[in-house]
């Protein structure tokens, strides 16, 4: 994806160090969001701390300059999204810019049998990661192994749901919030939870709303990043010392 950015001037690396909080908006990756804030920011120093899908939403934390080392601090922290699970089919990305690979009728169910199940997915359990994600295999991300369409046998990673509730049932579709640990796949929590029903599922739409701390409210847009005149996005740029106050270090 490519952007058309207004010129700005050059800042060096040692005048930024922080965490830089964005709304991001779909159809785009966490990749092109890190690109756009290292020219406005002119700066090369520069990270995100846990990957969004194109089709997700929501906060996306950038560390900056010596923020960098704090990124696995800020990874390792609990998630909060909101999202929707679509009942009646499979996809083999296991979400809704998948191919459908079954479908099925979906049954009356209330909002009880459903929130059954979800709460089967409570506390530590092991989720097995899909094949589109950033898991690298031998150096390789599995995700260019399923452009190839090569599956490869995967080990099951140790995840935790701390909380979840269901907010809208309208069927096909659930929508729910989910409080998980870092390394845990929503789309894989509906792809599962929809096989368990017996009517298949995926994920229809992902908000990221919460990483530990950091909330998504009041955050720079992916459209201000892009238009905003420099000095305008370095005030949002929150120092080391606003961080660790935040977290309570």
């Amino acid at each position: 994806m490519k952007h058309s950015l207004p010129p700005r001037p050059r800042t060096p690396d040692a005048e930024i160090d922080g965490v830089l909080l964005i709304d991001k908006q779909p159809d785009m990756t966490s990749h092109d969001v890190v690109a756009v804030a290292r020219r406005r920011l002119g700066t090369k120093k520069i990270g995100h701390c846990g990957t969004l899908d194109p089709m997700a939403t929501g906060l996306l934390i950038l560390v900056v300059g010596r923020g960098t080392k704090m990124q696995d601090l800020l990874m390792a922290e609990e998630k909060e999204y909101v999202g929707t699970l679509r009942l009646g089919s499979s996809t083999s990305t296991q979400d809704a810019e998948g191919e459908v690979l079954e479908s099925k009728p979906v049954p009356a169910f209330t909002t009880a049998e459903i929130d059954e199940v979800f709460r089967s997915y409570r506390g530590d359990f092991y989720q097995l990661p899909p094949m589109v994600s950033a898991i690298k295999i031998d150096g390789v991300p599995l995700y260019k192994l399923a452009r190839k369409g090569q599956e490869v046998e995967r080990k099951e990673r140790l995840v935790t749901v701390f909380h979840h509730e269901i907010n809208l049932t309208a069927l096909p579709d659930v929508d729910f919030r989910v409080v998980c640990s870092k390394g845990f796949y929503v789309r894989t929590y509906c792809h599962d939870i929809g096989a368990k029903l017996g009517c298949g599922g995926h994920m229809a739409a992902l908000r990221r709303t919460r990483s530990g701390k950091f909330t998504v409210d009041g955050n720079l847009t992916f459209d201000e990043l892009k238009t905003l005149p420099q000095e305008e996005i370095m005030k949002r740029v929150l120092t080391l010392r606003d961080v660790s106050k935040l977290r309570g270090a």
